[in-house]
């Protein structure tokens, strides 16, 4: 049973097309981009809201006391 999967797996890796070195780099790079792309992107919307958070808090604060 298990040499019958092994063989299996082994037809079936030859049937996958790798990446060439250069796609490889392009699309890692590509990764790297839109990962740090999305993290200023959260970065400004935290930003943003911790900023209307503290507002929102110094209207309340200032209207109970």
């Amino acid at each position: 049973m298990a040499k019958g999967f092994f063989k299996g797996v082994k037809a079936e890796l030859k049937k996958v097309v790798w990446p060439t070195k250069k796609q490889l780099i392009n699309n890692t790079v590509l990764v790297v981009l839109l990962i740090l792309a999305f993290a200023v992107i959260v970065l400004g919307f935290d930003m943003i809201l911790e900023f209307a958070d503290s507002k929102l808090w110094d209207v309340i604060l200032n209207k109970i006391g």
